[in-house]
């Protein structure tokens, strides 16, 4: 199967924000056979931008260039190892499609991840975590394409230098394209839940006091209803989530924050630094259901920046802007935006 290209291709569906902005070009990668077309592309276009399931992105202008939207599909699930089970998807697998499919085939390991939009592919790009579990613990190794040389690859762990929402291939965007992902999964008889974070661990108190164990699919579906309750659905409002990254802070600077405020949410790192919940700082500037035009801040969630319809990127961007101005004269801190900016 030849790699097909279609010029001047709406992307308005293919981003969880809904920004009306078009691809230059534009191809679907559906089978590993159309690799050789994919390198030969990348490399007359000088490049690629490579996209997923659109939901950690905002579109900012029309995309010069090539678009590739990565559609690889495929799972395999190997058990016979004592360390644990390995589990290698293909990058174009659904997310939450992906877990849960996990949790029927009785993989436990990724059900704090539950409901996160996206794809397998972006999971390692963004290094994914919710609810005490970063996607990083249970990455193995990452298969990738480097487009410059055609080489195919696996990148270990470790190579991938993955940090709070961070990766080499989020610092080094457009080097790599993410084919597949090899996740160590435990086996059910190893296996730990991880039910440390509060909200988490409140909503699986009655399963809990009934004296059983909590089980991985019960973890799964109290994610499932807090995401449910907390974001909205980027099929009814356009958002990507969590807009801003949770700022760290050193001990001195928390402390000196804790003299003025308080009430200020923030959670002990291993290295002793401190985690401030942006979403607080953010409703404290009073910006929750705020809105600038078509763009706002929902109102149930100050850390989810929402597309009321018709917003476009640079929309966006400037009410992003003004919420990084207010708490940085307020508190001092620095919000970092999560979603790539194209």
């Amino acid at each position: 199967m030849k790699l097909s290209f279609e010029s001047a291709k709406s992307l308005v569906s293919l981003n969880t924000f809904g920004i009306a902005a078009r691809a230059e070009q534009f191809a679907v990668l559906h089978d590993r056979a159309q690799i050789p077309d994919l390198i030969a592309a990348c490399q007359a276009h000088g490049g690629a931008f490579f996209l997923g399931g659109g939901s950690n992105i905002l579109l900012t202008r029309d995309v010069p260039g090539l678009t590739v939207q990565v559609a690889l599909r495929g799972i395999q699930i190997d058990r016979s190892s004592e360390e644990g089970i390995r589990v290698t998807a293909a990058a174009g697998e659904n997310w939450h499609a992906f877990v849960m499919a996990l949790l029927e085939q009785d993989v436990p390991g990724l059900e704090n991840l539950a409901l996160i939009p996206g794809t397998v592919g972006a999971a390692p790009i963004q290094n994914i975590g919710a609810y005490g579990l970063e996607v990083c613990e249970r990455i193995e190794s990452v298969e990738v394409l480097d487009w410059q040389t055609g080489v195919i690859s696996h990148m270990s762990a470790q190579a991938c230098h993955f940090a709070y929402r961070e990766s080499v291939f989020k610092r080094h965007p457009g080097q790599w394209l993410v084919l597949s992902v090899t996740f160590l999964c435990p086996h059910p008889a190893q296996w730990q839940g991880i039910t440390s974070y509060r909200e988490l661990a409140d909503a699986l108190k009655p399963s809990a006091e009934e004296g059983a164990a909590v089980s991985a699919r019960q973890i799964a579906d109290a994610v499932i209803a807090i995401r449910s309750r907390k974001l909205p659905d980027p099929r009814l409002i356009g958002n990507a989530g969590s807009f801003f990254k949770n700022p760290v802070v050193s001990p001195h600077e928390r402390a000196a924050l804790l003299d003025i405020y308080p009430n200020l949410v923030n959670y002990p790192q291993a290295d002793g630094s401190f985690k401030l919940a942006a979403g607080w700082l953010i409703d404290q500037c009073g910006w929750k259901g705020r809105q600038e035009g078509a763009a706002a801040v929902h109102a149930n969630q100050a850390l989810v920046l929402i597309n009321r319809g018709g917003a476009s990127g640079a929309d966006i961007m400037a009410l992003a802007q003004a919420i990084q101005a207010d708490v940085h004269d307020r508190f001092g801190v620095t919000l970092e935006p999560e979603p790539v900016f194209v």
